[in-house]
């Protein structure tokens, strides 16, 4: 059976509880179910245990922005991956705001990994260089050493259920980034594949789904749903604009239906 196409939407430190409520309810109203497209919401921490009693369960699964790698103790102000088992089924992990703004290591996101796969809560970890990092030929090797230290102490059983996510920095409008051009996502997305197969076999890189996050929009996500290689989008802005959202889940239900 053909992967769904897997749809996120990281609304970030956007939106009060009431704001990100009238927007699930926006979304209900606009965003019909589709069998072949998974759409993801990844609300604020606040918002999570009463969207989670609100969303139309057959239409959208809810995704934490953030956890802390221990499942319990005195952390003052954190949540745990395990305080969050019965309200999401992903996480994101390792976004290119928590190692720049929050200094987030390699080691860090590892533990991040481990912890979400152990409280049975799929990881979305996100991969990408900055244009420094790009600009210097680095792409690969950044691709490498983020990828393989993630996933690192995991089986490739565990790795078939995980999803990555290509996220160049230097695409990021945040950050003042262009828009990335197809053939440069197919070609990082291949690459990450290739370094799954070298350690885990082929079988887990062609399970393992890989999407692009990178500012993607309605106007664009065609050109990177339609590459074979990109299972999915992981979107910003565009998440809390329901026409602009909305949109994309029903351009990525087109492109399903034309693939297949």
């Amino acid at each position: 059976m053909d992967k769904k196409l897997l749809i996120v939407g990281n609304w970030k430190m956007h939106l009060t509880v009431h704001q990100s409520s009238l927007l699930v309810h926006r979304l209900q109203e606009r965003i019909a179910t589709h069998r072949d497209v998974e759409v993801v919401l990844a609300p604020s921490m606040l918002a999570l245990q009463p969207l989670s009693m609100e969303i139309d369960r057959r239409r959208f699964r809810l995704a934490a922005q953030n956890a802390y790698h221990k499942d319990e103790g005195a952390y003052t102000g954190e949540v745990s991956f395990a305080m969050l088992g019965d309200l999401v089924h992903y996480a994101i992990v390792g976004h290119s705001a928590r190692r720049l703004y929050f200094g987030e290591t390699l080691d860090i996101v590892r533990d991040k990994v481990q912890a979400a796969v152990r409280n049975d809560i799929v990881p979305i970890i996100c991969i990408g260089e900055t244009k420094q990092e790009r600009d210097a030929g680095e792409t690969k090797q950044v691709i490498h050493d983020q990828l393989t230290t993630a996933l690192m102490n995991l089986t490739g059983k565990e790795i078939e259920n995980i999803v990555l996510t290509y996220e160049p920095v230097w695409a990021i409008t945040t950050f003042d980034g262009i828009v990335a051009k197809p053939r440069d996502v197919q070609e990082a997305i291949r690459f990450m594949r290739h370094q799954v197969e070298e350690l885990y076999g082929e079988r887990t890189a062609n399970a393992v789904r890989v999407l692009y996050g990178g500012s993607v929009n309605e106007h664009d996500v065609r050109s990177y749903l339609e590459l074979p290689e990109v299972d999915g989008v992981l979107v910003g802005a565009a998440s809390l604009n329901y026409h602009q959202f909305s949109e994309i889940v029903k351009i990525a239900h087109q492109v399903q239906t034309e693939q297949n």
